[in-house]
């Protein structure tokens, strides 16, 4: 394991627990020291402030050293990828994790979503994207936290809100009738608003652990959300699939 003093970019350090988008500390991990450098000075300029790691452990040292807002993980690694790394990191950290990687294959991105990805991103990749995503998953994060320490929690997504605590739905101030499993999917989807919830999640989630493969399911109750949630059902703006993977929330 390296304990060598990470390389830096930006201003003061800042703690997982403010979120603030201002220096925000982003931990890069790639094992490609040209894509180190670059995300590196494109983050930098930002206004990020940047810690880089090599290899898994690496991160695992850094990010329990400087606690960042997020981190930016590749999966193709030697010695513990970015499968074993996220392992490991999910033990105790909770805040973001982007996957930037090579890899396109579809169970790879379920894989590490459910194993706690935050995000996923494709090599190649636009340097401006991937700070918009990051901004965008920090956003997330402070709202979600926010919503946690709120005694009375209310998800506010396009013209409905979910008011969790009374376990309530609104479209355009009006009360919607859902059943129990519809509410339960929907809650799932509203306290991970934005991040992508995998079938097996949802499932699991709802239905119980002893689930995971029945997406028929989620896609008929995905199908009854949207007739009561959405403005045009057949062209969800809240409710949306990530084709292959599984669904998430969209939040003004």
């Amino acid at each position: 394991m390296m304990h060598n003093n990470p390389q830096r970019e930006g201003g003061a350090d800042m703690t997982s627990a403010n979120h603030r988008l201002e220096n925000l500390g982003v931990l890069v991990v790639d094992d490609d020291p040209k894509i180190r450098r670059l995300v590196a000075t494109h983050l930098g300029q930002s206004g990020f402030e940047i810690f880089l790691a090599a290899n898994g452990e690496e991160a695992i040292y850094q990010a329990s050293l400087h606690q960042p807002g997020v981190v930016v993980l590749d999966l193709d690694m030697p010695g513990i990828d970015g499968f074993e790394t996220l392992s490991r990191l999910r033990e105790w950290y909770t805040d973001p994790v982007i996957i930037l990687s090579a890899t396109d294959q579809e169970q790879e991105k379920v894989r590490a979503l459910d194993i706690g990805a935050d995000d996923y991103i494709t090599k190649p990749f636009g340097t401006e994207e991937l700070a918009a995503r990051i901004r965008a998953a920090s956003r997330r994060a402070e709202r979600l936290e926010s919503a946690a320490n709120t005694a009375d929690p209310i998800v506010q997504a396009g013209s409905f809100k979910i008011d969790l605590p009374a376990r309530i739905v609104y479209r355009e101030g009006e009360e919607v009738r859902l059943t129990r499993t519809e509410y339960d999917l929907l809650r799932s989807l509203a306290v991970n608003a934005g991040k992508v919830m995998t079938h097996r999640q949802l499932l699991q989630s709802v239905w119980g652990p002893e689930y995971g493969e029945e997406t028929e399911y989620l896609r008929t109750f995905v199908k009854q959300l949207r007739r009561k949630l959405e403005e045009d059902p057949s062209r969800p703006k809240q409710i949306l699939t990530e084709p292959g993977v599984g669904y998430r929330l969209f939040i003004n």
